[in-house]
């Protein structure tokens, strides 16, 4: 059960965090939530595809990092094998927090139950008289970067849902070994709506930054190719 509590320099001098890959850090998941600004880099490995929020009211974007539940393909043993992981997943086991009188600042929370926290092993947080280390600065700006990208997330879902750009698709994956995969539940964007647009709707996505959050969607459909090559050499 996660347990989040505000990070201060007294109650967690000694902490440190394992910053190395594994199953056992909760790294063996099937996909990774993103947002858009961060859209470029998840494209250049990942599929990037939408799926349903818990309470089916919405959408968010995810990366794909596998076709079934628990399953990271990128993940090989103590190794992330890839170029770029995403910033939520990278951010573990910290999470941002508000605080201050307003409730408006931007305030830094650990998860004490998080396997990676440690007394023993890993990156220390604080140095010996308090002061934050380069690591604790370098995880302040992942989660600067996180909040900062979050905020566009709900004006681009709205875009997509006003113009009916989001379709829903069913992948059949025939794997080497003769089985047959399906993954299903997941949607894109429609390409043909998208191509059916006015010119004044394409001019407003592209003004508001939209149209290459789009692309960047679109672009990223080619690593499925490559998931499943590492879905074969799995199985080989």
């Amino acid at each position: 059960m996660p347990k989040p509590v505000l990070l201060n320099n007294v109650e967690h001098k000694n902490l440190r965090v394992i910053t190395r890959r594994g199953a056992r850090f909760g790294d063996a998941q099937m996909a990774a939530p993103t947002f858009p600004a961060e859209f470029r880099n998840i494209q250049a490995c990942y599929p990037i595809v939408f799926r349903q929020t818990t309470d089916g009211l919405g959408f968010e974007p995810i990366a794909l990092l596998g076709f079934q539940e628990g399953e990271n393909l990128f993940l090989q043993g103590e190794r992330w094998d890839a170029v770029y992981i995403p910033m939520l997943v990278e951010r573990q086991p910290f999470l941002i927090g508000m605080g201050g009188a307003g409730g408006q600042d931007l305030t830094v929370h650990i998860d004490i139950e998080n396997p990676r926290v440690s007394d023993s092993e890993g990156e220390e947080v604080f140095k010996p008289h308090g002061g934050t280390t380069d690591y604790l600065e370098r995880v302040n700006s992942l989660l600067a970067a996180i909040h900062n990208g979050m905020q566009d997330m709900p004006l681009f879902l709205a875009t997509l849902v006003e113009h009916e750009l989001l379709e829903s698709f069913v992948l059949d994956v025939g794997l080497d070994d003769g089985s047959q995969n399906r993954l299903a539940g997941f949607y894109t964007i429609n390409e043909d709506r998208l191509a059916g647009l006015s010119g004044d709707v394409i001019a407003k996505l592209h003004a508001g930054g939209h149209l290459h959050h789009i692309y960047m969607v679109l672009a990223s459909l080619s690593n499925f190719r490559a998931l499943i090559d590492r879905k074969n050499a799995l199985h080989a």
